[in-house]
């Protein structure tokens, strides 16, 4: 066995040993294996509140941040994600050979649906269906087609002042709302039930006043070929 003396304590007669210090770095091949954008397998170790480890074959850990394991959802904790055992691939965003830190990406396995999916799925103008799942003081969350998310703010849902959220709305229960902003920047949807229920009444209105003019002409059309009977009747005399 190997070993690297550290320390000699004379007073203590103590002598500090390392054997790590007489193998290879192992943070010396992981950069030169693994090069920023080049996929990788591990198993998840553990997982804390701020992300996932994943242990690689030449024994470093490797991060994955909460917020590079999805595009769309906003994942409160790694577990809704990973559990510790699993088998996962992922992307390598960065290498800190000097602080030996890994960092990992779990939704880089996948195109940014925001570049191009999203936008032309997600239109402005159109209604959209989801399902609500968070409702907070400023607004109600809502799960588009997709899995991304939506937001109806308060000012967007049509309630008086006197009407509490959590009164009007439920978790779980489904919604359809009208899409009136996109932001890729922000990486937001905004959702309105108030411009919704607008359009809808404005359809209604369109509609009835469609079917009334038919009934109108339908009458008309009644009135002028009784006329015609008439007078055919009176001619006939």
């Amino acid at each position: 066995m190997e070993a690297q003396v550290l320390n000699v304590d004379e007073g203590a007669r103590k002598i500090s040993l390392g054997m790590k210090q007489v193998a290879p770095n192992p943070w010396n091949l992981v950069e030169t294996k693994y090069p920023a954008g080049t996929k990788i397998e591990g198993k998840v170790k553990s997982l804390t509140d701020f992300g996932a480890f994943v242990g690689l074959d030449e024994g470093v850990d490797g991060l994955i941040h909460i917020s590079d394991m999805s595009w769309t959802k906003h994942v409160k904790h790694p577990s809704e994600i990973f559990k510790k055992g699993q088998k996962v691939e992922a992307v390598v965003l960065r290498i800190d050979k000097e602080k030996e830190r890994l960092s990992l990406g779990y939704k880089q396995l996948t195109s940014d649906p925001w570049e191009q999916e999203i936008p032309g799925k997600h239109q402005v103008g159109n209604s959209t269906q989801g399902k609500v799942t968070k409702i907070t003081d400023f607004g109600v969350f809502v799960e588009l087609e997709g899995g991304v998310e939506g937001l109806i703010h308060v000012s967007e849902t049509g309630l008086d002042s006197a009407t509490r959220m959590d009164e009007r709305f439920k978790v779980g229960s489904d919604i359809e709302a009208k899409i009136i902003k996109v932001d890729k920047e922000e990486r937001k949807i905004a959702l309105s039930l108030r411009e919704h229920r607008r359009d809808t009444e404005r359809q209604q209105m369109h509609e009835f006043h469609a079917s009334q003019g038919k009934v109108d002409q339908s009458l008309g059309r009644a009135a002028r070929k009784n006329k015609r009977r008439e007078d055919e009747e009176e001619e006939g005399q």
